[in-house]
Protein backbone atom coordinates (compact mmCIF):
# COMPACT_ATOMS: atom_id res chain seq x y z
CA UNK A 1 0.00 0.00 0.00
CA UNK A 2 3.24 2.22 0.84
CA UNK A 3 3.75 2.35 -2.84
CA UNK A 4 0.97 3.38 -4.23
CA UNK A 5 1.07 6.15 -2.03
CA UNK A 6 4.44 7.20 -2.99
CA UNK A 7 3.88 6.69 -6.73
CA UNK A 8 1.41 9.13 -6.79
CA UNK A 9 3.28 11.31 -4.33
CA UNK A 10 5.75 11.28 -7.43
CA UNK A 11 3.42 11.57 -10.08
CA UNK A 12 1.92 14.67 -8.02
CA UNK A 13 5.97 16.19 -7.77
CA UNK A 14 6.29 15.83 -11.06
CA UNK A 15 2.87 17.30 -12.14
CA UNK A 16 3.50 20.29 -9.93
CA UNK A 17 7.50 20.70 -11.78
CA UNK A 18 6.09 21.03 -14.96
CA UNK A 19 3.62 23.40 -14.37
CA UNK A 20 6.19 25.62 -12.26
CA UNK A 21 8.13 25.36 -15.31
CA UNK A 22 5.15 25.90 -17.62
CA UNK A 23 4.39 28.93 -15.72
CA UNK A 24 7.60 30.23 -15.70
CA UNK A 25 8.58 30.04 -19.38
CA UNK A 26 4.94 32.15 -20.05
CA UNK A 27 6.08 34.59 -17.54
CA UNK A 28 9.41 34.94 -19.66
CA UNK A 29 7.73 34.72 -22.99
CA UNK A 30 5.51 38.14 -21.24
CA UNK A 31 7.89 39.98 -20.12
CA UNK A 32 9.74 39.22 -23.44
CA UNK A 33 6.58 41.13 -25.59
CA UNK A 34 6.53 44.39 -22.74
CA UNK A 35 9.67 46.70 -24.00
CA UNK A 36 11.67 47.83 -21.02
CA UNK A 37 13.30 50.70 -20.24
CA UNK A 38 15.74 49.09 -18.03
CA UNK A 39 16.97 45.89 -19.93
CA UNK A 40 19.48 45.48 -17.50
CA UNK A 41 17.55 45.77 -14.53
CA UNK A 42 16.52 42.18 -13.33
CA UNK A 43 13.10 42.09 -11.89
CA UNK A 44 11.10 39.45 -9.86
CA UNK A 45 8.17 37.53 -11.69
CA UNK A 46 5.20 39.71 -9.59
CA UNK A 47 7.08 42.93 -10.91
CA UNK A 48 7.13 41.48 -14.55
CA UNK A 49 3.94 40.96 -14.38
CA UNK A 50 3.04 44.10 -13.19
CA UNK A 51 4.77 45.68 -15.73
CA UNK A 52 3.17 43.66 -18.06
CA UNK A 53 -0.40 44.43 -17.04
CA UNK A 54 0.28 48.50 -16.99
CA UNK A 55 2.10 47.89 -20.24
CA UNK A 56 -1.12 46.65 -21.50
CA UNK A 57 -3.38 48.89 -19.95
CA UNK A 58 -1.37 52.01 -21.38
CA UNK A 59 -2.19 50.36 -25.28
CA UNK A 60 -6.39 50.26 -24.56
CA UNK A 61 -6.20 53.78 -23.46
CA UNK A 62 -3.88 54.70 -26.72
CA UNK A 63 -5.99 52.19 -28.75
CA UNK A 64 -9.52 54.22 -28.06
CA UNK A 65 -7.53 57.25 -28.45
CA UNK A 66 -6.61 56.42 -31.97
CA UNK A 67 -10.42 55.02 -32.39
CA UNK A 68 -11.96 58.57 -31.58
CA UNK A 69 -9.04 60.13 -33.86
CA UNK A 70 -10.89 57.76 -36.60
CA UNK A 71 -13.73 58.03 -36.26
CA UNK A 72 -13.05 62.08 -35.80
CA UNK A 73 -11.80 61.37 -39.19
CA UNK A 74 -14.82 59.85 -40.69
CA UNK A 75 -17.01 62.35 -39.33
CA UNK A 76 -14.82 65.03 -40.96
CA UNK A 77 -14.93 63.58 -44.32
CA UNK A 78 -18.38 62.71 -44.03
CA UNK A 79 -19.06 66.06 -43.63
CA UNK A 80 -19.39 67.18 -47.14
CA UNK A 81 -20.88 63.94 -48.20
CA UNK A 82 -24.19 63.61 -45.70
CA UNK A 83 -25.13 66.38 -43.41
CA UNK A 84 -28.39 65.66 -41.24
CA UNK A 85 -30.17 68.26 -39.02
CA UNK A 86 -27.74 71.04 -40.24
CA UNK A 87 -27.08 73.59 -43.49
CA UNK A 88 -23.83 72.48 -45.22
CA UNK A 89 -23.08 74.39 -48.27
CA UNK A 90 -20.69 73.14 -51.35
CA UNK A 91 -18.58 69.57 -51.12
CA UNK A 92 -15.44 71.65 -51.82
CA UNK A 93 -13.43 73.85 -49.87
CA UNK A 94 -14.80 75.98 -47.46
CA UNK A 95 -17.44 74.89 -46.47
CA UNK A 96 -19.96 76.09 -43.76
CA UNK A 97 -22.05 73.67 -41.77
CA UNK A 98 -24.88 75.28 -38.57
CA UNK A 99 -26.58 73.35 -36.06
CA UNK A 100 -29.26 75.25 -34.53
CA UNK A 101 -29.41 73.03 -31.31
CA UNK A 102 -32.37 74.98 -29.43
CA UNK A 103 -30.60 77.62 -27.53
CA UNK A 104 -26.92 76.48 -28.66
CA UNK A 105 -25.56 76.57 -31.89
CA UNK A 106 -22.61 74.80 -33.25
CA UNK A 107 -20.82 75.86 -36.22
CA UNK A 108 -18.31 74.08 -38.35
CA UNK A 109 -16.10 75.54 -40.89
CA UNK A 110 -13.91 73.75 -43.20
CA UNK A 111 -11.44 75.14 -45.50
CA UNK A 112 -8.59 75.00 -47.63
CA UNK A 113 -4.81 75.74 -45.75
CA UNK A 114 -5.29 79.19 -47.91
CA UNK A 115 -8.02 80.17 -45.89
CA UNK A 116 -9.82 83.43 -46.85
CA UNK A 117 -11.02 84.68 -43.65
CA UNK A 118 -9.90 85.00 -39.75
CA UNK A 119 -11.74 83.76 -37.09
CA UNK A 120 -12.19 86.63 -35.21
CA UNK A 121 -14.44 87.53 -38.12
CA UNK A 122 -16.77 84.58 -37.71
CA UNK A 123 -17.07 85.29 -33.74
CA UNK A 124 -17.91 89.24 -34.94
CA UNK A 125 -20.46 87.55 -37.12
CA UNK A 126 -22.18 85.11 -34.24
CA UNK A 127 -21.85 88.11 -31.62
CA UNK A 128 -23.61 90.13 -34.07
CA UNK A 129 -26.25 87.91 -34.13
CA UNK A 130 -26.91 87.58 -30.34
CA UNK A 131 -24.63 84.96 -30.05
CA UNK A 132 -21.77 84.22 -27.19
CA UNK A 133 -19.21 82.10 -28.18
CA UNK A 134 -18.42 79.39 -26.16
CA UNK A 135 -15.76 77.39 -27.36
CA UNK A 136 -13.52 77.75 -30.40
CA UNK A 137 -11.32 75.10 -31.58
CA UNK A 138 -9.35 74.30 -35.10
CA UNK A 139 -7.30 71.50 -36.40
CA UNK A 140 -5.25 70.91 -39.71
CA UNK A 141 -5.50 67.28 -41.47
CA UNK A 142 -3.73 66.79 -44.34
CA UNK A 143 -4.68 69.82 -46.66
CA UNK A 144 -7.67 71.19 -44.60
CA UNK A 145 -8.26 73.65 -41.69
CA UNK A 146 -11.34 72.47 -39.45
CA UNK A 147 -12.99 75.30 -37.37
CA UNK A 148 -15.66 74.38 -34.92
CA UNK A 149 -16.91 76.79 -32.51
CA UNK A 150 -20.01 76.08 -29.68
CA UNK A 151 -21.53 79.08 -28.79
CA UNK A 152 -24.96 79.93 -26.95
CA UNK A 153 -27.81 82.34 -27.89
CA UNK A 154 -28.31 85.22 -25.67
CA UNK A 155 -30.37 87.43 -27.41
CA UNK A 156 -34.06 85.21 -26.21
CA UNK A 157 -35.58 87.30 -29.17
CA UNK A 158 -38.11 85.51 -30.85
CA UNK A 159 -37.25 83.94 -34.12
CA UNK A 160 -33.75 83.59 -33.63
CA UNK A 161 -33.11 82.60 -37.22
CA UNK A 162 -30.22 80.20 -37.57
CA UNK A 163 -30.62 80.73 -41.69
CA UNK A 164 -29.35 84.38 -41.17
CA UNK A 165 -26.35 83.27 -39.22
CA UNK A 166 -25.37 80.32 -41.85
CA UNK A 167 -26.06 82.70 -45.10
CA UNK A 168 -23.75 85.36 -43.04
CA UNK A 169 -21.03 82.73 -42.34
CA UNK A 170 -21.14 81.53 -46.28
CA UNK A 171 -20.94 84.87 -47.35
CA UNK A 172 -17.68 85.45 -45.13
CA UNK A 173 -15.71 82.46 -46.62
CA UNK A 174 -16.94 82.89 -49.89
Amino acid sequence: MKSCSTSTKLERKAIEKNRRLHMKGMCFKLASLVPSHHPKEVLSQPDQVDLAAAYIKKLEVKIEELKEKRDFMKSINGISKNVKGGMMIGLGSPAVEVRDLGYTLEVVLISGLDRKFMTCDVISVLEEEGVDVVTANFSFTADKVIHIIHSQVTNSRVGFESERVYQKLKDLVN
